[in-house]
């Protein structure tokens, strides 16, 4: 089990919104949605891309550098399933946001 670790409040990340978070040297991207809250690596597999700055439609944001599409809920590249960013567990206690780094 991980520790988990607060990456914002939560009216810090509205709902439709995502912020990026640096956390032990590592870069997640946080999304709020109408389900909750998602986290997942802020790094696109592609080229590097900066997750949290792309645009968010429903469950998949669009990385802004080229276009990759993760959904948000798996991590899971939206046309090839082989290709995935590593998901983090999101808790809220008051209001603060809070992931699970392992």
């Amino acid at each position: 089990m991980g520790q988990w670790v607060p990456i914002a409040k939560t009216d810090e990340v509205t709902t439709g919104s995502s912020k990026e978070c640096v956390v032990d040297g590592r870069i997640i991207a946080l999304f709020s949605t109408e389900d909750g809250y998602y986290a997942i690596d802020g790094i696109c597999a592609h080229a590097g891309g900066p997750i949290a700055e792309g645009a968010l439609n429903g469950c998949v944001v669009t990385c802004p550098w080229h276009g990759w599409q993760y959904e948000i809920t798996t991590g899971e590249h939206c046309l090839n399933p082989q290709i995935r960013l590593t998901t983090f567990p999101v808790k809220v206690e008051g209001d603060s946001v809070l992931v699970e780094i392992p």
